[in-house]
């Protein structure tokens, strides 16, 4: 008798445990590896994936995810449909006009992908005539449009960075700026992006690239910012975060500044 006591003590304490965990629904765009994708069992994976799943495990959080495009996240985040965007958004003054973020989790560096034997540069000068495909609503996006565009380098937006892959191998593209690791692991490795690398050195601007990856909040939601920060810390503190890196990005620094 006083052990089936105990058993009904300790399932009653992880009720109320359970109980007491906070439902966080986390924003995506599902389509942009290693960060987020959909394996061929339709199930969720990824960077961002598993470490989500850690922070809100560090946080005692119950994490559902809600599918949406990228340029489509904010839009949803500010009308409710999820509580946090976790997809690889960089934290950037433009974005912070319009929602609050999280401290800054990572960090990856931006890049050229073009054709091997190109004789391409990432700058303005190097990509003169050409066509270079990016990422709508991301922050590729926002700087090749200024530091590029404006000097006769067409630059054309896609919703699915896949598409982007794509028209490069079909030709009607010449590049894409992306993530350094996305570009990586979702292309570079993939038997599609043989004959393809990065070009030159990562593309600087902190104003448009943005402090480090973080997660987007309403402005409102400060309760929620201190519970997320006070995990984030954790999984950076316990080497959850640097373990993570090493599986998706090995090779690549992606602590954040100071």
């Amino acid at each position: 008798m006083k052990k089936l006591n105990a058993l009904f003590l300790a399932l009653g304490m992880m009720t109320t445990i359970q109980a007491l965990a906070q439902d966080l629904r986390y924003g995506v765009e599902s389509q942009y590896p290693p960060f987020e994708s959909r394996n061929a069992k339709g199930e969720l994976e990824g960077f961002d994936i598993e470490l989500g799943n850690a922070i809100c495990k560090a946080g005692n959080f119950n994490c559902h995810w809600v599918e949406s495009s990228f340029d489509a996240l904010i839009p949803a985040l500010q009308a409710k449909k999820f509580d946090a965007i976790n997809s690889a958004m960089n934290i950037t003054e433009a974005r912070a006009r319009s929602i609050a973020f999280t401290q800054p989790i990572y960090r990856i560096p931006t890049m050229l992908v073009a054709k091997n034997g190109e004789n391409l540069a990432p700058t303005a000068e190097g990509l003169k005539g050409k066509n270079i495909g990016v990422l709508q609503g991301s922050i590729q996006e926002t700087y090749a449009k200024k530091h590029w565009e404006t000097q006769g380098v067409t630059v054309t937006s896609y919703q699915d960075q896949n598409q982007v892959y794509n028209d490069m191998v079909a030709g009607r593209l010449d590049g894409t700026l992306v993530m350094s690791a996305a570009g990586q692991s979702g292309f570079l490795d993939k038997p599609q992006g043989k004959g393809f690398g990065f070009v030159g050195k990562p593309v600087e601007d902190d104003a448009i690239l943005g402090s480090g990856i973080g997660y987007g909040l309403r402005k409102d939601d400060a309760p929620l910012k201190q519970s997320l920060d006070a995990a984030i810390a954790k999984v950076q503190g316990d080497g959850t975060l640097k373990k993570l890196a090493e599986k998706y990005f090995p090779g690549i620094d992606v602590s954040v500044k100071p």
